[in-house]
């Protein structure tokens, strides 16, 4: 009975605290209690009620924050400094050469970025791999303009900027590692991708850690977004896995100037109200930086709580009109709307009310919400802050929705943009927009060192340490080099088999990380769940259901395998995280990324060029590859295009292996490539579910499985007619058949090719012809497919599971042409051999291709291709799937 009486004994003392307390100091002071109230009965990390949405003022009070611990003059003149030179690099580059480049989104969060810059992001050491810090795409010329200032980057540089061909040297459009493998180390201009990498890189860190990999001290993981880059679905699709796994190594840094590219983010509503509710809900800690400290007096003066209602009323659109317009205004259509809140700001003149400024530009709040969220513990951290798009700009594009595009300033605006942040240029250069960096020996200059060193260094900077990891000789997979004899099995059981030994090898076996959306029992790979465990940062909680099995779910707080669920994205940022752990943790993984073909490179293609442009290494396995392989799926599921896709990015290394054994020699030359000699490159490799005996390797065929194409089977002797067929991937069946039957039925000596790269041959093409035009007086160089194939009599046919286009990719260099077949158009669900008779992939249609080709030389009748379609009873009027 007491503990039933006790609730109401506690709701009669919180309303002796609201009405003797707190009521006389308005609603807003009311709302803090409650909200400080709950963060103290619920701590973080764990369930309870929560609101997802509180009034829009401040999070951390006037009376909660620390003091400022710099020098706020000194801070002021730099980051001004900062500006201009930035504003400078991209007006030049717009006007000299018209390049492009943006202001605006740097003019906005420039204080967000000075004030982390000055006393939060930590550079590397010796000891120390420094924070991981995710900046802004379109902020980029900010960055570059500390960096000059620093000495970190030359005048040249800066002038330079988005001239990255221009002698002596410039600077890329965004960040990206690639083409400044220095500086950038993380790209994030298309939009939504930094922020779910940086989730599950904050994640890799903490597995790192919980395997005992990791060691010495944490670094943060930092997130600069814009407000209208959460509209992406990548942006928002994973942050309840930061809650859930509580990273408070996490924190992102949202700048909220309410204005997208064209227009508002939410004209009509709240985007700081919607993020606060949305990022609560999934169970961040958020900070809202709103109100600058200007406002402060105001609101401790509001007893009626009429400025907090009027401050919920307004909406983004209107705060975006208030940015633009002068003081008075404000003050008609803000504060007009009620007399007693036009008393409020009597005492302040029209441009007093113009300068309230918002919490983003406030150095003092800004210092606050960095402060709580570094010292936050159990949750990742959200800062929403509210800044003004173009701040600074003046009439240039201060807050209007032109100001995306702001990209020159007249002579007028340059002065004006000069004089309100006290830069010491002279009318007479002004029109010359020339850089400007203080003396060495200045106060400024001083500062920012000093800064900087307290901090352990500069930032960004990328620093690779080179490691060479003790990879297994080839020697070491030579159990696939003998065949299966009898035993049929598949590509994704041998690469099973392949990652199973490697898991177990002493050395290297704890750097593998094994990744998987949720198709593991598809793939053959449950039987890892009991040999190196799944990993979990809380372990197994839980009895599975299948506990008495043999290969039952297995979660270990040190396990080895991250199943990240029903999320290609997050999966491919797991692996990029992993494949950039030797640059950025200083402590080479090796990832091992299989994953339903199909939702790849199609469904997350963009993660799949950022691999590349961050110099990610690692390994991608396309499984239940081909469109005709992956039979009874369909349209959705069937994948014959991923090779196409895959040879559009430059540093991916793209394989479609037929047999155990060229499987294995490419994942023991890509562990060589990446692991001894540093390579920045990443792999492709494709894995069949169809079961076959695997063959032997024959004798000397390591470079051609390596470079792209080996003879693997050359056809009987004696037979007058000589051809030729490329066979890839499963498909090879396809050939070996069609070898019989043209040999048994038609005279025809087939030789069966096998065919693991297109784009290695292509590749290995382009850079001869390139040579060959560039050296036109030097004896020609000889791409390897044509040295291979030359000498070869009869015509060349080429058979796979893919797209046309993907073996035609070598079609300018095979000697007479290539006659191609493939599988264009959408998949059907039905039988393999229906659906290569379908598609025309089968060996009876390689037969009549290659039938064809030899008339097309000549070499045989016409008369006899008609024959052959009609005994191996192929309809030659069905239409052709999907050419439409």
């Amino acid at each position: 009975m007491a503990a039933i009486g006790r609730p109401r004994q506690w709701y009669e003392s919180l309303d002796t605290v609201v009405e003797k307390a707190l009521q006389p100091y308005g609603p807003e002071v009311a709302g803090r209690f409650l909200q400080s109230l709950t963060r103290r009965l619920i701590p973080p990390g764990q369930g309870g009620f929560r609101p997802v949405s509180t009034p829009y003022i401040n999070t951390i009070p006037p009376e909660e924050q620390p003091a400022f611990p710099g020098d706020r003059e000194l801070e002021r003149r730099i980051k001004s400094i900062v500006r201009w030179n930035a504003m400078a690099m991209v007006v030049q580059a717009n006007t000299r050469t018209n390049v492009g480049g943006h202001i605006s989104s740097f003019a906005s969060s420039a204080t967000l970025y000075e004030v982390a810059f000055n006393h939060f992001l930590r550079g590397p050491t010796e000891d120390f791999v420094g924070d991981l810090v995710f900046f802004q795409g379109h902020s980029a010329p900010g960055i570059y303009a500390r960096a000059f200032l620093e000495g970190r980057l030359t005048e040249t540089q800066l002038r330079n900027f988005r001239q990255e061909l221009a002698p002596g040297g410039g600077l890329s459009s965004y960040p990206h590692p690639y083409l400044m493998p220095d500086f950038w180390q993380f790209p994030t201009v298309s939009m939504g991708l930094g922020p779910i990498v940086s989730i599950y890189t904050a994640r890799f860190i903490r597995y790192l850690r919980d395997r005992g990999l990791f060691k010495g001290e944490e670094p943060k993981v930092v997130c600069f977004v814009g407000d209208g880059e959460t509209d992406e679905p990548e942006t928002l699709g994973s942050i309840t896995l930061a809650s859930r796994e509580q990273l408070d190594n996490l924190v992102w840094v949202v700048n909220c100037n309410l204005q997208r590219l064209d227009g508002p983010v939410r004209g009509n509503g709240k985007i700081i109200q919607e993020l606060e509710a949305v990022f609560s809900g999934a169970g961040w800690n958020v900070i809202k930086v709103i109100w600058g400290s200007d406002w402060d007096p105001l609101l401790a003066a509001d007893k009626s709580g009429l400025l907090l209602k009027r401050m919920e009323e307004a909406v983004d659109g209107d705060y975006q009109k208030y940015s633009v317009e002068p003081g008075s205004y404000t003050r008609k259509h803000f504060f007009g709307k009620y007399p007693e809140l036009l008393e409020l700001v009597n005492h302040l003149t029209d441009d007093q009310i113009r300068k309230l400024m918002r919490g983003g530009h406030d150095p003092v709040k800004v210092y606050a919400a960095y402060a709580a969220a570094w010292a936050h513990k159990g949750q990742p951290t959200v800062i929403l802050a509210k800044t003004i798009k173009g701040y600074g700009l003046g009439e240039a594009g201060e807050g209007r929705n032109i100001t995306h595009q702001q990209k020159k300033l007249n002579e007028k605006e340059l002065r004006e943009f000069r004089t309100r942040f006290g830069i010491p240029i002279s009318d007479e250069e002004i029109a010359e927009m020339p850089f400007y960096r203080p003396p060495e020996d200045s106060p400024e200059m001083r500062y920012l060192r000093e800064r900087r060193r307290a901090l352990g260094g500069f930032l960004p900077q990328r620093r690779v340490v080179p490691q060479t990891l003790p990879v297994p000789p080839r020697e070491f997979f030579a159990e696939f080099f003998k065949g299966s004899g009898n035993l049929e099995v598949s590509s994704t059981m041998a690469f099973v088999r392949i990652l199973t030994l490697l898991l177990r090898h002493k050395e290297i076996g704890p750097r593998i990380v094994p990744i998987i959306p949720d198709e593991a029992r598809t793939f053959g790979l449950d039987a890892l769940f009991r040999e190196v465990g799944i990993y979990s940062s809380k372990g197994q909680l839980y009895e599975p259901v299948d506990k008495k099995s043999l290969l039952y779910y297995l979660e270990k707080k040190d396990g080895q395998i991250l199943e990240e669920g029903i999320t290609e994205a997050g999966a491919m940022s797991s692996f990029i995280a992993a494949g950039t752990s030797y640059a950025n943790l200083r402590l080479p993984m090796i990832p091992f990324y299989i994953y339903y073909s199909m939702f790849g490179f199609q469904r997350v293609g963009d993660l799949m060029w950022l691999a590349g442009d961050i110099r990610a290494r690692g390994f991608l396995l396309g499984a239940t590859y081909g469109r005709t392989t992956l039979n009874g799926e369909g349209l959705q599921h069937q994948d014959g295009h991923s090779l196409l896709l895959a040879s559009t990015i430059p540093t991916l290394l793209a394989y479609d292996p037929a047999f155990a054994y060229e499987l294995a020699i490419i994942i023991a030359d890509g562990l060589r490539r990446m692991y001894v000699d540093q390579q920045d490159v990443f792999y492709f490799i494709t894995l069949y579910n169809e079961n076959m005996q695997m063959p032997p390797m024959p004798p000397g065929v390591e470079e051609g499985i390596l470079r792209g194409l080996y003879k693997f089977k050359p056809g009987p002797d004696g037979l007058k007619l000589k051809a030729h067929i490329l066979g890839s991937g499963t498909l090879i069946r396809s050939a070996l058949r069609a070898q019989e039957i043209l040999a048994e039925r038609y005279g025809v000596s087939a030789d069966v090719w096998s065919a693991t790269s297109y784009k290695a041959l292509r590749n290995d093409a382009l850079r001869c012809e390139r040579w060959n035009m560039l050296h036109p007086t030097q004896p020609p160089r000889k791409p390897y497919v044509v040295q291979l194939l030359e000498k070869e009599q009869g015509p060349f046919v080429a058979v796979s599971d893919n797209m046309k286009m993907v073996p035609d990719q070598i079609a300018p260099w095979v000697p007479g042409g290539l006659t191609t077949l493939g599988t264009d158009g959408f998949g059907r669900s039905d039988t393999r051999p229906r659906l290569r008779r379908f598609f025309e992939v089968d060996a009876e249609c390689t037969v009549i291709a290659t039938l064809w080709a030899l008339a097309k030389q000549g070499r045989v009748k016409p008369s006899l291709v008609a024959q052959a379609i009609k005994d191996l009873d192929v309809d030659p009027e069905k239409a052709h799937p999907e050419i439409v």
